[in-house]
């Protein structure tokens, strides 16, 4: 038998402190103490709640006898806060490089429990079926944003149409783009870089705007390969407190997620086919976290 999700949205979040505070002892403390078979209920920061997976999954996780809450957010940088103030228990959201400098912006050590998906960013043309056919000294659009500018940049690195200084990393900016690089590269609002397409050999899109552009994941010319390790800074996860990382009960419910074909289903229907599933090692995960962090820091 499932019981029904509950669905906490991020203005239920809004409220003074020490009301929240007093509202969180009767549900965070019972999902983070006591053994695994008392612990019942599991609060779980999300952004897109709406997505029906995320009723199979609570489906899911209450015939294993956990009682799934979800708290709806409508910004980025919201979960990962309510998490280290336990007003949630594990959040799924977020990248690891998103995690990364979450946390040393914020002195923090939340820790990534398990993976879910990566969603490959794509490289796309009007003008050329292949990245061979596009022409040395042609110009190709990147987002100007700093996550993504750096992993569009080690796409086109990958297809062979720049080299970047030092092999690039996940923190390349246009000016690491070397001179003899094949190709122009121009950052532009990760808007526009669709409409950019006329006016460019090509560029790369994010996957938000495909389908405004008429473009399908199948379009592309040119992706990031998930099976890359260079990609696993790129990998989404669940995440957790560092003093939760080895729960039981989440751990339990980062398989439920991880197997339960439904569930994986609804993902991939959801991201428009392009979510590609993986099943990272948690060690690796959190390798990657601790290198990505100890770049941060070199870099500030």
């Amino acid at each position: 038998m499932s019981t029904p999700k509950k669905l906490i949205t991020a203005a239920a979040l809004a409220l003074p402190v020490a009301l929240l505070l007093a509202g969180c002892a009767g549900t965070g403390a019972d999902a983070t103490s006591g053994s695994a078979d008392e612990q019942k209920t599991v609060r779980i920061g999300v952004v897109n709640s709406g997505d029906p997976y995320w009723e199979t999954f609570t489906e899911a996780a209450a015939d294993e006898g956990i009682d799934v809450e979800l708290v709806n957010f409508t910004e980025y940088t919201q979960p990962n806060p309510a998490l280290s103030a336990g007003e949630l228990d594990l959040n799924q959201f977020q990248h690891v490089i998103y995690l990364a400098t979450y946390n040393v912006n914020s002195d923090d050590d939340l820790q990534p429990i398990g993976s879910t998906a990566i969603y490959p960013l794509g490289l796309y043309s009007s003008q050329y079926d292949s990245v061979k056919d596009i022409p040395a000294g042609a110009t190709v659009a990147v987002p100007n944003d700093e996550s993504n500018q750096a992993r569009g940049l080690l796409v086109l690195q990958s297809a062979g149409l720049i080299e970047l200084e030092d092999g690039g990393s996940p923190f390349s900016t246009v000016a690491d783009v070397l001179p003899d690089s094949k190709v122009k590269v121009e950052a532009l609002d990760a808007s526009f870089t669709a409409t950019s397409l006329p006016d460019v050999a090509a560029a790369i899109v994010n996957n938000d705007f495909l389908e405004d552009a008429g473009l399908t994941a199948e379009d592309a010319i040119a992706q990031d390969d998930p099976s890359d390790p260079a990609a696993i800074p790129y990998i989404n996860i669940f995440a957790a407190k560092a003093e939760d990382a080895d729960n039981p009960t989440y751990l339990k419910l980062v398989d439920i997620y991880q197997n339960t074909q439904k569930v994986l289903d609804g993902v991939i229907e959801a991201s428009g086919g392009t979510a590609v599933l993986v099943k990272t090692p948690v060690d690796d995960l959190v390798a990657s976290l601790n290198d990505v962090e100890d770049d941060i820091r070199a870099g500030s």
